[in-house]
């Protein structure tokens, strides 16, 4: 798998999306199944690649009859930064909560989550630490509430990426607000390290 860029080559037209797009949102299905973790009851984090970011960007042009290159080229602009480097990982952190209620409660306790998610690895927990997207981090920070959904990155050195390979490694929230931890299962960790490597 390559962590190259999309470009406008990459984007089928509506009429060739629409041949293949039953089998392509299947396989994606499949890879969001894998790369979707979920932290505790309330905080998921979905792991994005390029197969996943090529899929935003082709639903969006399909959604919004996208027919010029312009318009396409700026949802390229905007979620080509989510298609993570060797060396690092990118995620979508979705905070799931589905009333008006918790809504209030949960936002302005769960300020700063976006640098919380921690990925432990090995038997002595060695940390990585999430940072903002720089990209959105302006739109989505602020100090009274958080926002629903951020873009994370992880940047890890290739020992960490050895060790991430080997395993076990777990991903957690370390918030004061929100402390919960899930081990990665086998599957996972081996499509992290693919794009890892590059």
């Amino acid at each position: 798998m390559t962590s190259q860029k999309l470009t406008l080559d990459d984007i089928a037209d509506l009429r060739a999306y629409e041949r293949e797009r039953d089998e392509f949102r299947d396989r994606i299905i499949q890879l969001k199944k894998l790369r979707r973790v979920q932290i505790g009851p309330i905080v998921t984090v979905l792991f994005e690649n390029r197969d996943t970011i090529r899929f935003q960007v082709q639903e969006m042009a399909r959604a919004e009859r996208m027919l010029s290159d312009d318009a396409i080229q700026h949802e390229l602009d905007v979620y080509n930064p989510l298609i993570p480097s060797a060396g690092e990982l990118t995620a979508t952190l979705f905070i799931e909560l589905t009333s008006k209620g918790q809504l209030m409660e949960w936002l302005p306790k769960l300020v700063g989550i976006e640098r919380s998610i921690e990925l432990q690895l090995g038997e002595d927990a060695e940390v990585v630490r999430s940072v903002p997207d720089g990209a959105h981090a302006a739109q989505l920070t602020r100090e009274e509430i958080t926002a629903s959904v951020h873009y994370i990155r992880l940047h890890l050195t290739d020992g960490q990426i050895e060790r991430l390979a080997a395993g076990p490694a777990w991903l957690a929230a370390n918030h004061p607000a929100y402390q919960e931890r899930v081990l990665l299962p086998d599957d996972t960790r081996a499509s992290l390290v693919e794009d890892l490597r590059g």
